[in-house]
Parts: C-alpha cells; sequence; structure tokens
C-alpha cells in the first residue's frame, strides 16, 4: 500500500493500492510548505486563502479582479455557499479584504481518480481592487516549457515539518527546483500515472517540499505561475518531488472562463 498526499486535509491522503483508490479516515493530520521561511505578502500580492467556511484549507492566486486559480481537489460542494478567499494579507486568518465565491468551476477532464487536469476557477462576488497591495499573476503562454532545473517558488501557510503539529497562520514559501518529466514518471511508475498536464519540482535529497493545505497555490517563477499545487508522495521524501497542475496546458481553459 502506498500512499499519495492531496496538499489539503479533506480529504488529505488517497491510498493507493494496484489500480484502485479508496478515501481513508478524514480527520488527517495538517501539513504545509516544509523547510521554508515566512515570506511577506507584498512579495506574492497574487496569494490568495480558500475557506469552506471553517477556515483556510487551501491556496489560490489570483488571476483577475474577479476569478482565482486553484486545484480542483480544494473543491467540494460546489454550491457552498460559505466558500469565501482572503487575499491582501500575510496571514490566513485575519487582514486583507475577504470575498465570498459566486461560482466555482472544475475543469471538464479533471479526475479525483487519477488526479489530472487538477485546475479550479473561483468567480467572486465583487471586484478586487487591484493595484500595488493585490496583483494578478502573470500566466505562461499556451504550452509553454519550465526548463528542467529552474529553481521555483511555492508558498502556502501551515506547520513546518512533516508529521508536526504545530501551525503558523503566516504565509510561508520555498524555492525548489523543476525535476525532469521522465525522472518524475519513473518515480511514480508503480502507483499512479505522472501526465503532461503535471509539473514535477523538489529535491533529490529531500528535505523542503510543499504539503496538505498548500493545495491550489502557485508555483511560480518569478511574477509568472507555471504550476497549481497538487500532490505528492510523502511530503519532503526523498525521491518523491512535489507534482503540481501544469497552467500552460489549460490557457484555452482560462481563457474560455475567465476571459484571462
Amino acid at each position: 500500500m502506498y500512499s499519495i498526499i492531496f496538499a489539503l486535509s479533506l480529504p488529505c491522503v488517497l491510498f493507493v493500492a494496484a489500480a484502485s483508490l479508496a478515501y481513508p479516515n478524514q480527520q488527517q493530520r495538517q501539513h504545509r510548505i516544509i523547510g521554508g521561511d515566512e515570506i511577506d505578502i507584498a512579495k506574492l500580492p497574487f496569494m490568495a486563502s480558500l475557506s469552506d467556511g471553517r477556515g483556510h484549507h487551501c491556496g489560490g492566486s489570483i488571476i483577475s479582479s474577479r476569478w482565482i486559480l486553484t486545484a480542483a481537489h480544494c473543491i467540494g460542494d460546489l454550491n457552498n455557499p460559505k466558500r469565501s478567499v482572503r487575499v491582501g494579507s500575510s496571514r490566513h486568518a485575519q487582514g486583507g479584504q475577504q470575498v465570498y465565491v459566486k461560482r466555482s468551476v472544475l475543469h471538464p477532464l479533471w479526475s479525483a481518480s487519477t488526479i489530472d487536469y487538477d485546475f479550479a476557477l473561483l468567480e467572486l462576488s465583487e471586484e478586487l481592487g487591484l493595484g500595488n497591495k493585490l496583483q494578478a499573476v502573470e500566466l505562461p503562454e499556451k504550452n509553454e516549457i519550465v526548463t528542467d532545473g529552474k529553481l521555483l517558488l511555492v508558498s502556502g501557510w501551515g506547520v513546518t515539518e512533516n508529521g508536526g503539529s504545530a501551525s503558523s497562520d503566516m504565509l510561508r514559501a520555498i524555492q525548489v527546483p523543476v525535476v525532469n518529466q521522465k525522472k518524475c514518471e519513473k518515480a511514480y511508475a508503480q502507483f499512479v500515472k505522472v501526465t503532461p498536464r503535471m509539473l514535477c519540482a523538489g529535491y533529490d535529497e529531500g528535505g523542503k517540499d510543499m504539503c496538505n493545505e498548500d493545495s491550489g497555490g502557485p508555483l511560480v517563477d518569478g511574477n509568472k505561475q507555471v504550476g497549481v499545487v497538487s500532490w505528492s508522495g510523502e511530503c519532503a521524501k526523498a525521491g518523491e518531488p512535489g507534482v503540481y497542475a501544469r497552467v500552460a496546458v489549460v490557457r484555452d481553459w482560462i481563457k474560455q472562463i475567465a476571459n484571462v
């Protein structure tokens, strides 16, 4: 039996045995950025915290004054009236601006069983006042390539070590290098298929990674978002890089839905 960690808490783990998938007890320990440092929201003015009404449970990114990009597996009830995002604050529970979500749109090819096309777009109930403090992240060109070994930045909120329980409400970030696609496919070959809609990043020796409740957050190259936090094996484990939904492959869909 092998565990795949969604970077989320509800449900936070997929157990993969042969080709079958089953969800375990939902009350799992929550983990987030491992090996990172606190970072001020001013350096990531497009970062968003997603709440389902019970508090932070996923990240997201501002792509326009009306739309947030996040992961499909972050969305439970599509019609949850309590879903909201907080932007403009380094803390997920206070400050900045909190706006309710008007509509949640999952990518039509999203599959919970294969974790493919892990994208969702959230239409906000009111426009964000974009400016110096709030900015939309840049998006890549359609099918734009990300170079192997390039250092990218991933960010999120919470505890700082795998298996830990002490959490922080401060935004944290870590740089991780892009892993060759074939190498990543081989790392997970016995358990789940790494598809062309996925991008892998992490260190061979482990120790620095995203993890539960970082889901939906941006993986960026400067101010350009190339990935959405999706899943991994055991967080920060050697030989098991983090896996991100590759934004460049769904540019047509984002344009169609959000006009961005």
